[in-house]
């Protein structure tokens, strides 16, 4: 069994959620009482949010990097973010230590194909939704993706996740507001999939919410750690996408 090094608590709601699935999923394969190896360093996220704001990336990314050499040295085969929005750094985090960086976006895109689904919705955090650092890497795995395009509803969606989905809150109104964008989606872009960009929407938007198939990238993301963990898959040199 491979060491899982896991960068988490951002938020600590979807780090609880990769902790529990991870080890479940590698307990319901493995039998007996049989859990993963996995090293976690839980980041203050009040700290990154904070830079976040002030657009001060490079120092998350040196922070984020230097977390990731650490969980190498104490043994980790490999490094997951538990998030999307920090994938933005993936590239310079994966130049930063010698074993692989295992891509969210690699592994959502892989779920959609094996589905035959290629034209995609996005949903996510503002960074993830504006920025190209997920959608570039989703369109080089082959996928189309669209995201909204309205300032309002990429506001809103964003303020949804960090103001109440990081919390645990889970508001009807936010589920309608959220099922309405992905609709209008579905008529104006004739998406056939969507992905859940962000890990906390899981929380928000279910399978029968909606009349086209749910791609979670959270789920994409552990079903591959738990196969690399497990050596059912081999990952042996960090993931690049020329």
């Amino acid at each position: 069994m491979k060491t899982i090094g896991m960068i988490g608590g951002m938020s600590y709601e979807s780090s609880l959620h990769y902790y529990e699935r991870i080890n479940d999923q590698v307990n319901q394969i493995e039998g007996g009482l049989t859990c993963a190896k996995l090293l976690i360093y839980n980041v203050n996220f009040q700290e990154i949010r904070k830079l976040m704001l002030e657009n001060r990336w490079n120092e998350i990314g040196i922070e984020l990097a230097k977390i990731a050499k650490t969980l190498e040295m104490a043994g980790a085969d490999y490094i997951v973010i538990a998030t999307n929005t920090m994938h933005k750094l993936a590239d310079y985090i994966q130049s930063q230590i010698n074993i692989p960086l295992i891509h969210i976006a690699d592994c959502v895109a892989e779920k959609c194909k094996e589905n035959n689904v290629v034209n995609v919705g996005l949903l996510g955090t503002k960074y993830t939704m504006v920025e190209g650092f997920l959608k570039n890497r989703l369109q080089k795995n082959g996928l189309k993706v669209t995201t909204p395009q309205m300032e309002e509803n990429i506001n809103e969606i964003d303020r949804i996740i960090f103001d109440e989905l990081c919390k645990g809150e889970i508001n009807e109104t936010s589920k309608k507001y959220y099922i309405d964008i992905i609709n209008n989606m579905i008529r104006q872009n004739n998406i056939e999939g969507i992905i859940l960009g962000c890990t906390e929407i899981e929380m928000l938007i279910k399978p029968n919410d909606i009349d086209i198939p749910i791609f979670d990238t959270t789920q994409s993301h552990i079903d591959t750690i738990v196969d690399y963990s497990l050596e059912r898959k081999s990952c042996t040199s960090p993931t690049a996408l020329d």
